[in-house]
């Protein structure tokens, strides 16, 4: 089993205001993490640069280029109250798209069985046109894109945990069928979206969860409904939205997840793609804003991840 590592230092000159959660330390937690004797068979590579052509596979052309167009020189040049962009905004998001769909490519390629992709800014929240939620370019959605494009992928599959739900993952694949997005999250909080009547195409499969949840009702959530939809739906590739800001410690979410919660699902995802994928998952990282339980959290994602 190999599980291999993206990561790159460009990560972390994506630059919000003082203050803000989503900070360049996120990345380096994860990476000092990951640095330990544990994961010394991780086979680690830099991201690679994407592509405007890759981007556009989910985001159309015009938004592309003006996300470019506003990165500023210096300072920060605000989208929204909580999105920004720095001078190193773009060579970040390039890189993120660049490793989705390196691993994408890895996966197919049986270069790894899984692949983990510590990668900032998240993706997740960003729509079709629209940036939001700390989020430029919707990585996951990216990787889905590429799977289906160059590797003829009929049928692919992603499952969002972050405590926030995927509204951006939701509304490119809002009428597509060949796309299965699942998501536990709660409810209420940012960003609204989620509920249970929310299915799309029949291709939408949300699990809201109620503040105060923990580990039972997430469990209870993947075995009830995220897990007997991708059985049914049979996927040639699993994509995972790994956010990690439901566990306890996060300031911005208020879900009770502890560690081994992740490795269940982690565990539960691989046995998926086991029986339907051929093994091939590929992980990116979304959110997490306490630095101690994103680091402890990511830990036991690819600590399971290298299982197999």
């Amino acid at each position: 089993m190999v599980t291999r590592l993206y990561t790159h230092s460009s990560y972390r000159d994506h630059v919000n205001p003082p203050g803000h959660p989503e900070r360049p330390d996120r990345v380096r937690v994860v990476e000092d993490a990951l640095s330990d004797d544990a994961f010394d068979d991780l086979d680690r590579h830099h991201a690679p640069e994407g592509t405007v052509e890759q981007v556009t596979l989910a985001h159309p052309l015009r938004y592309v280029e003006a996300i470019r167009d506003a990165v500023p020189t210096s300072g920060i040049h605000r989208i929204d109250g909580d999105t920004t962009l720095s001078a190193g905004s773009w060579d970040a998001a390039i890189l993120g798209v660049g490793a989705a769909c390196a691993g994408v490519d890895d996966v197919f390629a049986s270069r790894a069985q899984n692949v983990f992709i510590a990668s900032r800014p998240p993706g997740h929240h960003a729509e079709k046109e629209t940036a939001m939620g700390f989020c430029l370019f919707n990585n996951a959605a990216i990787a889905a894109r590429h799977a289906q494009k160059v590797h003829g992928a009929e049928r692919v599959a992603i499952i969002d945990w972050d405590v926030h739900h995927g509204n951006g993952t939701q509304d490119i694949f809002w009428d597509d069928p060949s796309v299965v997005y699942c998501s536990t999250h709660q409810m209420p909080l940012y960003p609204g979206t989620g509920a249970l009547s929310e299915t799309g195409a029949g291709n939408i499969v949300n699990a809201p969860l109620a503040p105060g949840d923990g580990g039972s009702a997430f469990r209870d959530a993947f075995a009830t409904r995220i897990l007997p939809a991708l059985e049914n739906f049979r996927p040639d590739l699993v994509i995972v939205s790994a956010g990690f800001d439901a566990h306890y410690r996060d300031p911005l979410g208020g879900l009770e997840f502890v560690e081994d919660d992740f490795d269940w699902a982690t565990g539960k995802l691989l046995d998926i793609a086991a029986r339907h994928s051929g093994d091939r998952l590929v992980s990116l990282l979304e959110g997490g804003y306490d630095l101690e339980g994103l680091a402890r959290s990511a830990a036991a994602h690819v600590a399971r991840l290298m299982k197999g």
